[in-house]
């Protein structure tokens, strides 16, 4: 026999509630799944008119089968002596949508035909009929989408600050139940998480507060979250971080092409998940994300952004580490396909641009260099002129000498348009600081870019270089990348921006061989005694123990960790030759491209340090031509391939 709690209801009338759940764990379980409540919640939303309607006397309306039968197994104990339930309890909420306004009498008519031939009564204390907006399991469902309740905002909203751990608890526990509204909530609650570790003092803080306002400030205006169309592909946003997750799962709207916002999601990793590998937690993640809204995933095309390309390879390849071989099959009920995240990229301009307003519709008619951009903005009462700059180039080089390039561009340009007083933002620290005398050019491959470009700067007769967070240089950063990947039709009338580029000499160290060892050396030497060179400074070491971190020794054998933990063995130079020459003219070899012949070598579980460059050269000279002609391109695929 279960005990009973009455519970006061809202209209002041008592609810009994029984304690079954001796009697759950005893009973058959049904074999048909419950509806998600995730699902019934979006199946509401997006109508027109709705109708909301509630059962009668507690609910309790449909007869057991056998009450001679089953009379003991529905006894519970009063202070009046024990009873038995003879009516079964029946969940009587009841919703009545359409979609248009003229449907909606005809929905209702089924529905009380339906509750007339089971002899159900409704509530009419408890019924609405014909509201645009209504409140269902927690949540406000309307035309427009799915919305936070407000009475569980203004609850949130008033709660004093936590003085407990209890009551951080019960503050976060509010915070769970419209998580799915909450974008990065676990970023947003991370110092309240450490109030929560063990033995800890509860010590609330100025980072603790802020967090806290942060969050109720967030909920003064919180989303509108929409439910997903059918057959149309979803939008997985995915960024891991060392501790946490954060996803946002959308969908691109097919009238207005706009993306509409279906749930956030966040997670705190455990402690052995913060230890994990990179790739073993980017997967971890994926796995993790895809089953907790598997009521989403399972029936739609996940479009996953990331950034992460390991992602895709690990996903696409046999790996032979456990967890990820094992979650890669977890993975293969989902119809996911990966996007990379460059696109997202061009969003920056359509935000300056809305942003900053002009009236004159004359079209911009420039063609776009692939070594830097730049943007240069002026007004009319103003002498100072304005630049930002970021930079790209489109041969290998290092990032600082984009910059420059970019940077030397600009005030050519500047001095083109005879600027007298100018105003440089970048969001490069090093070429800023560089330039104010902050800090030292030491490398030799940036002193000839920084000597020409303080010989640009004497030609102004007043100019300030700023450095900026590059958060707030979004434009000039998203015109760099879309300059490298925009593509100018013949047919189109262009007006180029031509700007010449700099050829100044550049200057890198000379390496030279001082003994017979191979390079590698004193990264054998370090992992197999723990010391440094005698020679290395400060510099020197930490390069060499950020070197030695990618390699592992066996007795003599060095090996190199791959980003998939796979160790290829460290080969040297006669080695590589023997290698390259077998796999490209062996018996079974396919006369491979060079990029092929690299990844083939290291599949097979081998590595030099020049292994791609080695590869291009040698499939380059197959042949030696002393012009590349048809005819002889000709002549050596039938001779050298064919035959």
């Amino acid at each position: 026999m279960a005990n009973i709690v009455p519970v006061e209801k809202k209209d002041g009338g008592v609810r009994v509630c029984v304690d079954y759940r001796d009697l759950n764990k005893a009973s058959p379980k049904d074999n048909f799944p419950l509806p998600h409540i995730d699902i019934l919640v979006d199946n509401t939303a997006r109508h027109t008119l709705f109708s909301f309607m509630d059962g009668f006397s507690g609910y309790n309306e449909i007869r057991m089968a056998d009450e001679n039968k089953n009379k003991n197994k529905t006894t519970f104990i009063t202070m009046w002596g024990t009873i038995c339930y003879r009516i079964e309890v029946y969940v009587d909420d009841m919703i009545a949508k359409s979609k248009e306004g003229d449907d909606h009498l005809v929905n209702l008519k089924r529905l009380f035909d339906q509750l007339k031939k089971y002899k159900l009564r409704l509530n009419p204390a408890k019924c609405t009929f014909g509201a645009k907006s209504g409140k269902l399991l927690g949540f406000v469902v309307s035309e427009r989408g799915i919305e936070v309740n407000p009475d569980k905002v203004k609850a949130i909203r008033e709660l004093p600050p936590p003085s407990t751990v209890r009551e951080v608890q019960g503050f976060l526990g509010r915070l769970n139940y419209i998580a799915r509204f909450i974008a990065n909530l676990t970023d947003k609650c991370r110092p309240l998480f450490r109030l929560l570790h063990k033995n800890a003092a509860i010590k609330w803080d100025e980072e603790c507060q802020e967090a806290f306002d942060t969050i109720k400030a967030y909920l003064v205006q919180p989303p509108v979250l929409v439910p997903p169309t059918p057959d149309r592909p979803l939008v997985l946003y995915l960024t891991v971080c060392r501790q946490s997750l954060e996803c946002m799962l959308g969908q691109e709207d097919e009238s207005t092409h706009a993306e509409h916002t279906i749930y956030y999601l966040s997670k705190k990793f455990t402690e052995w998940e913060s230890n994990c590998l990179e790739i073993e937690k980017m997967c971890c993640a994926l796995v993790w994300v895809m089953q907790r809204l598997r009521q989403y995933t399972l029936y739609h095309t996940i479009r996953l952004l990331s950034k992460a390309d390991p992602l895709k390879y690990l996903l696409d390849n046999p790996s032979s580490m456990k967890n990820i071989a094992k979650w890669r099959c977890q993975l293969t009920k989902y119809d996911i396909e990966y996007v990379p995240r460059t696109s997202v990229k061009g969003q920056a301009i359509a935000d300056h641009l809305a942003e900053f307003s002009i009236e004159d519709d004359t079209p911009i008619n420039s063609d776009f260099s692939d070594e830097g951009i730049l943007q240069v903005d002026s007004e009319e009462n103003k002498l100072a002129w304005t630049m930002y700059f970021n930079g790209a180039v489109d041969f290998p080089y290092t990032k600082n000498v984009a910059e420059y390039e970019a940077c030397i561009l600009g005030l050519q340009a500047a001095i083109d348009f005879k600027v007298k007083e100018l105003e440089v933002f970048g969001d490069s620290m090093l070429i800023i600081f560089q330039t104010l005398g902050q800090l030292k050019t030491k490398d030799v491959k940036l002193v000839s870019y920084h000597e020409y470009l303080e010989e640009l700067a004497e030609n102004f007769e007043k100019i300030l270089f700023t450095y900026t967070q590059r958060i707030k240089n979004q434009f000039a950063d998203a015109l760099v990348t879309l300059a490298s990947m925009v593509s100018i039709m013949k047919e189109n009338l262009i007006e180029p921006l031509k700007i010449k580029i700099v050829k100044g000499p550049i200057h890198c160290d000379a390496i030279e061989a001082t003994d017979k060892q191979p390079w590698y050396e004193d990264i054998k030497h370090f992992l197999r005694t723990g010391q440094y060179p005698t020679f290395a400074n400060r510099h020197d070491r930490k390069i060499l123990w950020w070197l030695a971190s990618h390699y592992f020794l066996s007795g003599e054998v060095l090996y190199r960790r791959s980003f998939d933990a796979t160790l290829l063995l460290y080969v040297d130079e006669s080695e590589a030759r023997r290698l390259m020459v077998e796999i490209y003219k062996g018996s079974c070899g396919p006369h491979m491209s060079g990029q092929m012949l690299a990844k083939k070598l290291m599949r097979l579980g081998y590595f030099w340090s020049t292994m791609e460059a080695d590869c291009s050269k040698h499939w380059i000279e197959a042949i030696t031509l002393a012009s590349v002609a048809a005819k002889a391109v000709a002549r050596f695929l039938k001779c050298d391939i064919i035959a």
